[in-house]
């Protein structure tokens, strides 16, 4: 993705060769799911932040990949997104954030239809790498989209072969590890990297730079892999810019070429001219702004070998996203640019945010399903009993008589009220009138396919009144711990080594 900037180097090359790298550049669709999530409204200043998912996939589909990656008998199956990372950029373009989701994660996967076959996928709840077998980048795009709320603007995405070209491309990225690391087969525990270094810091190039990428058991789990990739990303930064790579036009066009044929993009980025317009966001904001983190996560309680997101902390960290406020503390936050501390961005704005379209129906004809949830998406906390009936009940108090308390239970960490994708502008106006008489913010109104009527799900976030409790802005730099956060100036990161995995 920072690569993306420097296009800028082919623009004396001649009409052919920019013909040339536009030809390079893999396209597909941007969202293959359902998702009701929508673009954050600008700000006074008519700024709006970016997000980019970021995707490493583990195809095998190449033979430069099978002998990159291993795993012959993968071969021709479809691939995993094995690494996944948000990028966001603020509106004023003066800080950005990137959060990677562990890829044993487990989530809701909506229904997606992949582009290429037109095969359809039923919603499931699985592990999030899975989301790229079922519709494509487009699935993995609204995987997250549902899960975060956060509306994401475009994707890209690098296999094996891709990371090594790239690698080569910027000349070498260095690393750190504490101790001497060797990342192998061992008995009982099968796979390994390769990665084999001495302790200290290193340049990585090449394959050896995919090895750093790849390596989970040396480092103990993903988080640590996650972690790896982060001071990967923020040395890689660092190099570029310590370089003059952005001024060095000879430099230029070999970066250019490496770029374009190792990504894959979402179509509506798909130029030579729109990615070197979306490089430019991100080259105004300084080293020192970069944040790396990822989103804090608990083990599965129904799976020892996956993880799930820490409710509270997690919901933290997408609320500084949605919001925009910063990851660090050199800078101000929220719409208001008041170092955090004001009024939410629109994706969590209250209910009565400016909105075009039709009045909602009469409350006293509408449907609505309220569902309890306060057990949390992680099923951590008991359920609060009763819960639905009592929200139900405040609903008939405001005019909603055709209120009622479902029977299911539907755990979740976050309240939303949703209603059925083909009620269009008329199902949201419905859906608004309902989350404003309760007080749910209008970032937390959501579309979805299956949806039969209006519903309420009442999470963890809500486990008592019968208004929804006021939900605060987090300050700049306030991120939980959890996150493991690592700022892009931090020269010093250096990775322990699982101890079975020394030499």
């Amino acid at each position: 993705m920072i690569l993306a900037v420097l296009i800028l180097g082919t623009a004396g090359a001649g009409y052919l060769y920019y013909r040339h790298l536009n030809d390079n550049i893999a396209k597909g669709k941007r969202n293959s799911g359902e998702s009701g999530v929508e673009k954050t409204d600008p700000n006074a200043d008519g700024q709006t932040p970016l997000n980019i998912l970021l995707i490493g996939s583990d195809s095998r589909n190449s033979d430069e990949n099978v002998k990159l990656g291993g795993s012959k008998d993968q071969r021709g199956s479809k691939p995993l997104a094995d690494v996944q990372m948000l990028v966001h950029v603020s509106a004023d373009r003066k800080s950005a954030s990137i959060v990677s989701i562990p890829r044993d994660t487990r989530v809701k996967i909506p229904k997606c239809e992949d582009p290429d076959s037109g095969e359809t996928y039923p919603e499931t709840n699985n592990i999030i790498n899975m989301s790229l077998q079922r519709g494509g980048a487009g699935c993995t795009l609204a995987t997250w989209q549902n899960l975060t709320g956060v509306y994401i603007d475009h994707w890209m995405m690098v296999d094996f072969g891709g990371v090594v070209k790239m690698a080569d491309a910027v000349g070498g990225v260095e690393v750190c590890v504490r101790q001497n690391v060797w990342d192998r087969p061992l008995p009982g525990v099968p796979g390994g990297s390769g990665l084999k270094l001495k302790a200290g810091s290193k340049k990585v190039k090449g394959k050896q730079a995919l090895q750093w990428l790849r390596t989970r058991h040396a480092f103990e789990s993903d988080l640590g892999r996650a972690k790896a990739q982060h001071m990967y990303m923020n040395s890689m930064i660092r190099t570029l810019k310590s370089q003059n790579a952005f001024t060095d036009s000879g430099r230029l066009m070999g970066l250019a070429e490496a770029a374009t044929e190792s990504l894959e993009v979402s179509e509506e980025i798909g130029t030579v001219k729109k990615l070197y317009d979306l490089g430019m966001k991100l080259k105004t904001v300084p080293t020192e702004r970069f944040t790396m983190t990822t989103m804090p996560t608990v083990p599965d309680p129904y799976d020892a070998n996956h993880l799930v997101p820490k409710t509270t902390d997690a919901d933290k960290l997408w609320s500084m996203v949605r919001d925009d406020v910063p990851f660090d503390k050199g800078g101000k936050g929220g719409k208001d640019g008041k170092d955090g501390k004001g009024k939410s961005g629109s994706a969590s704005a209250g209910p009565d945010a400016s909105s075009t379209g039709p009045a909602a129906a009469p409350a006293e004809g509408l449907a609505v399903t309220v569902v309890n949830g306060t057990a949390g998406g992680d099923r951590a906390q008991a359920p609060v009993n009763n819960r639905a009936s009592a929200i139900a009940g405040a609903l008939q108090g405001k005019g909603f008589a055709k209120a009622t308390a479902s029977v299911e239970a539907g755990p979740s960490s976050r309240t939303q009220v949703t209603y059925p994708k083909s009620s269009g502008d008329q199902g949201r106006a419905n859906a608004l009138s309902v989350a404003k008489a309760v007080g749910v913010p209008s970032g937390q109104v959501r579309a979805t396919a299956d949806a039969v009527t209006t519903t309420l799900t009442i999470g963890s976030d809500w486990r008592e009144g019968t208004a929804y409790p006021k939900q605060s802005t987090p300050e700049a730099g306030d991120l939980p711990e959890s996150a493991d956060a690592i700022n892009g100036a931090d020269k010093g990161a250096c990775m322990p080594v699982y101890k079975p995995y020394r030499y």
